[in-house]
């Protein structure tokens, strides 16, 4: 890409941030009529017309029922990706909204929508237009909210979901290039008003950034952080890989666990602690029925743990138990010298509750 933030993106350059999906069968591109996606519209068609054979390319807008306007920016799209040859579809959100965690509702359904239009197009990938704006403010806002390495890394340029690709080509691109091109080509793109409602985190942060940038903190050098953080995280989950290979080796001849995991407490507790929480919370994960569990609660459990080990290891090594808690759907309890990770019982109601004790709350 040009060094020049502010300069068209041109047909070279065009086919560089596709060039990775040219085989493929197909690609859904999700456009909803900002800049961003009207140019990662623009670009992948000017892209496939310079193909002899290329992937079928076909349009999908989500109206999630939160605007009036966007019924009429769909149709927008539609017209635009017909003047470029290309299908369009609009899915629509229906049913109740959430009071509370709006946008995340909206974009988890968003993302819904866009792996079932890509299961019936026969689609490998579905391509956001995600830029490097957008990346610099998903760090901000982990960063806030206390996120550990793995949060911080922010968004990957693919990622699996729903049995499909989320690809973001334009990951690396300022969002003023996006719309120097579209400008340059003299095609037009919708206003949401939402993208600067301060009721959401996302604009409050995105008001920051000019203050941000005036010290050095840009764009650029945010996404480039994220990126540096993305790979110090790819790193550690490979000595995590090689921990669990470890436990196992250390656990061979032990009776195995029905439905569940476990780890000699003795050899857990000489790793590292990142690498002790990665390995119970991918264990919780993989066990519990109660959704992702909170690192910070995990951290909590990590502690309680590290405590019932150094405060009676005598009755740790024997079989009752000296810990037992449930997280996130997951039943962990430490006795004869071993931790052991399994689904927990299902709760009959929010007040029958007497089994285990809840881990207290902690930071995400």
């Amino acid at each position: 890409m040009p060094d020049d933030d502010n300069s068209p993106i041109s047909a070279r350059a065009a086919r560089q941030l596709f060039a990775e999906f040219r085989t493929a069968p197909a690609l859904v591109l999700a456009v909803s009529g900002g800049p961003d996606s009207v140019a990662l519209m623009w670009l992948a068609a000017r892209w496939r017309r310079s193909l002899a054979r290329g992937p079928l390319l076909s349009v999908v807008t989500v109206d999630h029922g939160l605007r009036p306007e966007a019924a009429r920016e769909a149709r927008e799209v539609k017209r635009l990706a017909t003047g470029l040859g290309l299908t369009h579809r609009t899915l629509r959100w229906r049913g109740a909204k959430p009071k509370t965690g709006l946008p995340a509702a909206a974009r988890d359904a968003r993302y819904r929508l866009l792996a079932r239009a890509a299961r019936a197009a026969r689609a490998s990938h579905v391509l956001t237009a995600h830029t490097r704006d957008d990346q610099a403010e998903t760090l901000l806002m982990r960063m806030f909210r206390g996120s550990g390495l793995a949060g911080l890394s922010a968004m990957t340029r693919l990622t699996a979901r729903d049995g499909i690709v989320l690809a973001r080509p334009l990951l690396d691109v300022p969002k003023s290039q996006l719309i120097a091109t579209l400008t340059r080509a003299g095609i037009g793109f919708a206003d949401d008003p939402t993208n600067r409602d301060p009721a959401f985190t996302r604009p409050r942060l995105r008001a920051l950034l000019p203050q941000l940038a005036a010290e050095g903190g840009d764009s650029r050098s945010l996404a480039r952080l994220a990126g540096r953080l993305s790979r110090a995280n790819a790193a550690v989950e490979v000595l995590v890989d090689g921990a669990e290979r470890f436990l196992r080796l250390r656990a061979r001849g032990d009776a195995p666990q029905a439905g569940g995991r476990s780890f000699e407490a003795e050899a857990f507790a000489l790793l590292p602690e990142e690498v002790r929480l990665r390995l119970l919370l991918r264990a919780i994960n993989a066990l519990g029925h109660e959704g992702p569990a909170e690192l910070g609660k995990v951290e909590t459990l990590s502690a309680a743990l590290d405590q019932a080990m150094g405060r009676n290891p005598r009755a740790a090594s024997k079989g009752r138990p000296v810990l037992k808690q449930t997280l996130a759907g997951a039943l962990i309890s430490l006795a004869g010298g071993r931790i052991h990770i399994a689904p927990a019982p299902a709760r009959r109601s929010q007040g029958n509750v007497k089994a285990t004790r809840r881990v207290d709350e902690g930071g995400s």
